[in-house]
């Protein structure tokens, strides 16, 4: 028996990814816009914060199951940001270019350019469900002033892998899929549900 699950997102390609890995299961998976749902807040300061709530938001509003994730990137010498803000590190309105630029001029200063990209995914049966299920993936790496490659988003271009001597942005979607905080969490989420 399938049973929709609605995705806290309208991002094609966490709904290809979620759909894949979830359809074993038993899940078809549909973005919260085929629903009218809006987008949620997103105010706290953790990770997991921000993913139940838009994961309890995405429920409350179709009254299905939902699935959120929040990620982002993680500077070492900058206490862990740009962390939850990594989407409007530079402000408004969002811009890879601007946040990507801000990052490297923040860290040329500091020399420590470790970071790591960081994702946590809530799955909840009910908007009010007392135990949702949390996973989480973390993928270091470091950060390079000139950007490389033409694949993913976000800071992918400036994230080195120095373990493949390439950026997330040089990889293939099945490479990130499978280095990636996102991969690492929804396979670790996958375990839990089965």
């Amino acid at each position: 028996m399938t049973r929709t699950l609605v995705l806290a997102s309208n991002n094609p390609g966490k709904l290809k990814e979620f759909g894949e890995l979830l359809g074993p299961l038993g899940f078809e998976v549909r973005p919260q816009g085929d629903f009218g749902v809006p987008e949620a807040e997103e105010p706290h300061p953790t990770f997991v914060e921000n993913a139940l709530a838009k994961a309890r938001h995405a429920a409350r509003l179709t009254g299905l199951p939902a699935l959120a994730d929040d990620s982002g990137v993680c500077a070492a010498a900058l206490g862990g940001r740009p962390g939850v803000h990594s989407a409007r590190y530079a402000g408004e309105p969002r811009s890879d270019l601007r946040n990507n630029e801000k990052l490297v001029a923040e860290l040329s200063a500091l020399g420590d350019r470790s970071a790591w990209y960081y994702c946590v995914l809530v799955y909840v049966r009910s908007a009010d469900d007392p135990q949702p299920v949390i996973a989480d993936g973390r993928w270091d790496g470091e950060i390079i002033a000139a950007p490389r490659g033409s694949g993913g988003f976000g800071y992918d271009p400036h994230f080195l892998l120095p373990a493949l001597g390439r950026t997330a942005a040089e990889l293939t979607a099945e490479e990130k899929h499978r280095f990636s905080h996102r991969g690492q969490a929804l396979r670790a989420l996958v375990e839990k549900l089965r």
